[in-house]
């Protein structure tokens, strides 16, 4: 009997509006403390929901250096990014005066060396460090939330 091949997990877009999805590089930021793998949540700015930073691509940037800067920008860490993105998932981004507008995320896992007490965007987001399993409760996204519990640094 050969092993089966993991069946793919669709996203959770409708199939009509995935013709419409942009695209967006995210980064999932951990550390390891006594042995214990910690995820990095920020939260969203409107509805101020637990989620990882991510930002839409950029031109002079690879995918995952523009995860990396987000991570800076939102979350105040760098470290060092894997090239090799560890998985998609699928969002709603809700617009401000527009409909809302379906996002896939690639995600790239960023070991998190410095936190800065001071970054672009912290008076307008809260940082905080969770388990994996935590940090998989927190988070909206059933896809997102599969990648953290099975992330393994």
């Amino acid at each position: 009997m050969s092993p089966s091949k993991p069946k793919p997990l669709p996203l959770s877009i409708d199939p009509i509006q995935k013709r419409m999805a942009r695209a967006q590089f995210g980064a999932l930021c951990y550390r390891v403390e006594k042995g214990m793998v910690q995820i990095l949540l920020v939260t969203s700015r409107g509805t101020k929901r637990w989620i990882v930073p991510k930002g839409w691509p950029e031109d002079s940037l690879t995918p995952a250096e523009a995860a990396a800067k987000e991570a800076g920008e939102e979350a105040g860490v760098t470290g060092k990014v894997k090239q090799r993105p560890i998985g998609v998932y699928s969002y709603e981004k809700h617009m401000e005066n527009a409909e809302s507008l379906p996002c896939i995320v690639t995600l790239y896992a960023l070991k998190v060396k410095k936190q800065r007490d001071s970054y672009a965007e912290q008076s307008e987001r809260r940082r905080k460090w969770f388990s994996c399993e935590e940090a998989a409760s927190q988070v909206a996204e059933p896809e997102l939330a599969r990648l953290i519990k099975a992330f393994v640094p």
